[in-house]
């Protein structure tokens, strides 16, 4: 076993912790991440909001539900000994329509199902008692979500990958992976390394570097680029927590909500447009190679019929400010278009089966030596942890 030398495509989060779980696990062996950026936590581990979930959307049952509740746990007790930012400061989900109340309620229940600690069904004099200056007609409540920083988490999972004989080989991109016997070979360019197993961890990439190993062209890849304001003045104080949206039902995004961040900012967001690019952070991010290869995919136009409406919604809130605000003023009526600045943007990568279908739950592919993350969006930092668990139980 200490001759085993295992492969980590990705130096996200999700990369980095099971890099980090392969350490732990089996001592002795060489432990290598690649990837192409020159730093760890480039894209969407360090665009995010930083916020933890608790397990109140996800279907019970499902390897989103389960991993979500054991990397809570394994998050907030690593994020404590490594004295790293977890702020329990809460959430509500908030309804503020009457047609909205009903799916609140299923809400509760699928959160009740996935066992989300203190959860509890709040009226409108109760959500005042939590968030002072928040409306609604109703709310869950649950006080166990959190906010950290999960670039630093994936730094502090990449240092410990460094002092366990690991290597994070950084500007590294992976063009080719060849098999080699019953191993596999890692190229890039000119240069290559052999290893016993590789695990794909790669993102906004994932489709492609999947590819390269042989895998399935479905699911594809589609990247939503998700924008933020940031509350500029003293009214950022009149946020204590979290406060969300009812989300739109066969919808994966959890619409514009109010997060207050570690560092005590306030950003409201994000949205979700179709990126132009596969890391397309701007409008003016435009890959026509990409755009071909996305039209060239069944799914992307079927996936278009089904969601025009909210996709128009979407893009007019991401070109008008006032149109943005008006949405999000719905549950915080005294912070106006005046109090906010355009923050900053993150690219998610949302799988698209080629029915059109946008894939909800984790999926994760075997090809023989090679394992292939193909869907990993929220709540994957959350549960980062618990998918290297997964992961690597899988490889005994």
């Amino acid at each position: 076993m200490g001759d085993e030398v295992f492969g980590v495509v990705g130096a996200g989060i999700v990369g980095l912790a099971t890099a980090r779980e392969l350490t732990r696990r089996r001592p002795g062996v060489r432990v290598v991440v690649f990837d192409k950026e020159d730093r760890v936590a480039a894209h969407q581990t360090g665009h995010n909001s930083g916020v933890v979930h608790a397990g109140i959307y996800y279907t019970p049952g499902s390897l989103k539900a389960r991993l979500c509740t054991r990397g809570v746990a394994l998050l907030k007790e690593y994020c404590t000994a490594h004295d790293l930012p977890y702020v329990e400061c809460g959430k509500l989900v908030v309804a503020v329509r009457d047609e909205e109340i009903p799916r609140l309620d299923a809400l509760y229940e699928r959160a009740a199902a996935n066992g989300v600690p203190g959860l509890r069904r709040v009226g409108p004099e109760a959500l005042r008692e939590i968030e002072p200056h928040a409306t609604g007609l109703g709310a869950l409540h649950s006080p166990g979500s959190a906010i950290t920083d999960y670039a630093a988490v994936a730094r502090a999972f990449g240092a410990e990958v460094a002092a366990a004989g690991g290597e994070v080989r950084l500007g590294f991109p992976v063009d080719r992976i060849t098999p080699d016997g019953d191993r596999v070979r890692v190229h890039s360019g000119d240069e290559h390394v052999t290893v016993d197993r590789l695990i794909l961890c790669a993102g906004l990439q994932a489709d492609r570097v999947a590819a390269l190993a042989g895998d399935e062209p479905g699911p594809r890849i589609v990247p939503f680029r998700g924008e933020y304001l940031r509350v500029v003045n003293d009214k950022a104080a009149q946020l204590r927590g979290l406060v969300y949206p009812v989300p739109e039902p066969g919808y994966p995004f959890l619409g514009v909500h109010f997060t207050r961040r570690t560092d005590g900012t306030v950003e409201i967001g994000p949205n979700a447009v179709l990126a132009l690019a596969a890391e397309g952070y701007r409008w003016r991010d435009l890959s026509p190679a990409h755009l071909a290869r996305l039209a060239a995919w069944p799914g992307a136009w079927r996936m278009a019929a089904r969601h025009r409406r909210m996709g128009a919604h979407e893009v007019y809130g991401s070109l008008s400010k006032r149109a943005y605000m008006k949405a999000a003023q719905q549950y915080f009526p005294d912070i106006t278009v005046a109090d906010v600045e355009r923050d900053g943007a993150g690219v998610r990568a949302q799988a698209l089966d080629r029915d059109g279908a946008l894939v909800d739950d984790f999926r994760i592919h075997r090809l023989g030596p090679v394992t292939a993350v193909r869907n990993a969006p929220s709540p994957a930092a959350t549960s980062s942890m618990a998918i290297a668990e997964h992961i690597v139980n899988a490889l005994d």
